[in-house]
């Protein structure tokens, strides 16, 4: 069951105080799914676990992707809120702060992409780390009031999708250990813009899932997030799939890489 939104900061997001841009949502025909564009106040709408009492007190905040100018808010959000909440997670989707733009921010990206992609890519840059600050701040916000939610503290995970999923690295490098998650899952995530030398001391499992053809080459990032954290001696799980391109979320396929969420489940299932 999804609840009211709730905003992340009393008063506007720090380092965009003066962004007046209205979110809105639509469904893209470009990308065939429907998205949130121009979010300026980062929200947590929480999705409790589907059968009451059935919750065991974790908790998992999800991070939809969209190049940091979209959010594909169905498939990499409520949709996977939706199938853990029936597992029995207290799911929290996170509305992260993305580059403003018009009435169709997709087809402005699409368009730039092929017109100017080192614009692109600055501007992804320059609003990533407010989409990692959003992160932290979620994380912060689930573990404070986690008697309401009915939610254990120390067992608050964080999933992200392809720029949801360089939010969740973000997370899960945050220089402050409160702000960081106890699970991590980076799916097809690009780690762009962040150090993943050395991961924090005492960090938590991390699941990882991709496809080898991932269509924006990323399949080179999540390899370096597993090597980072066997090297570490860190519990990690890393599922490549042969087939399935990017953005693969909960859309059906008829490939292997329909069943990731499964084989997260199952990883999770072992941890506990």
């Amino acid at each position: 069951m999804r609840a009211t939104p709730i905003d992340l900061y009393d008063g506007p997001a720090p380092g965009s105080e003066s962004w007046t841009g209205i979110e809105r949502r639509y469904h893209s025909e470009l990308w065939d799914t429907e998205v949130v564009t121009n979010v300026s106040a980062p929200t947590l709408v929480p999705v409790s676990p589907s059968a009451a009492g059935q919750g065991d007190g974790h908790a998992v905040i999800v991070a939809p992707g969209g190049g940091f100018h979209a959010l594909s808010i169905d498939s990499e959000g409520f949709a996977v809120a939706d199938r853990l909440a029936a597992a029995g997670f207290t799911v929290f989707v996170l509305k992260y702060r993305l580059v403003q733009g018009g009435d169709d921010t997709v087809a402005e990206l699409v368009h730039k992409t092929m017109t100017d992609l080192n614009g692109v890519l600055d501007d992804m840059s320059a609003i990533a780390p407010l989409g990692g600050t959003d992160g932290e701040a979620a994380v912060r916000l689930v573990r404070s009031r986690a008697d309401e939610f009915s939610v254990d503290p120390s067992k608050v995970g964080f999933m992200g999708f392809s720029a949801g999923g360089n939010v969740a690295v973000r997370v899960a490098y945050s220089p402050d250990p409160a702000a960081r998650p106890d699970f991590v899952a980076p799916i097809y995530a690009s780690t762009r813009g962040v150090d993943v030398t050395e991961p924090p001391a005492g960090s938590g499992p991390m699941f990882l899932a991709v496809a080898t053809d991932d269509t924006l080459g990323l399949t080179t990032d999540s390899i370096e997030l597993y090597q980072r954290w066997r090297a570490a001696g860190l519990p990690v799980e890393f599922h490549a799939y042969a087939r399935g391109g990017h953005g693969f979320g909960m859309r059906v396929q008829h490939l292997p890489s329909d069943t990731w969420i499964d084989r997260f489940l199952q990883w999770h299932a072992a941890l506990v």
